[in-house]
């Protein structure tokens, strides 16, 4: 199974991970977040996120969702990407981590296309319905 590992801006990360324990009615295994603070260097961080990752990592990868891209955050996961082993997505949303959280055992490839599309059709203006 594929870890996920959120690097968002202060409690947004936690906030997401507690909302998808609620709406899957238990606490998803080899889930974690790391939450960057304003007073926070990213580059101090990068030791305890290299910590966290493999913490989540079971040898299958490791997906990071973070949420602006350019951001602190971001930047921060830039640093641990490994192609094909290690990847990321910014733009995180509730609808894309549930995606990814049902969808890890698929492989990475279709855990990246999943989670991107279920982040994107989450946003919906909902007059048009």
């Amino acid at each position: 199974m594929i870890g996920i590992l959120l690097i968002t801006h202060g409690s947004y990360g936690e906030a997401l991970v507690q909302n998808a324990c609620h709406v899957l009615n238990k606490r998803p295994v080899q889930l974690n977040q790391l939450g960057v603070a304003a007073q926070d260097d990213p580059l101090d961080l990068l030791p305890l996120a290299r910590q966290m990752l493999q913490l989540v990592d079971n040898g299958k990868g490791v997906l990071v969702l973070t949420d602006i891209f350019g951001a602190s955050p971001a930047n921060l996961a830039l640093k641990l990407l490994e192609p094909g082993r290690i990847e990321g997505i910014a733009g995180v949303n509730l609808p894309m981590l549930l995606r990814a959280l049902t969808y890890r055992d698929k492989g990475m490839e279709t855990l990246l296309t999943r989670a991107t599309s279920g982040g994107r059709d989450g946003v919906i203006n909902m007059q048009e319905y």
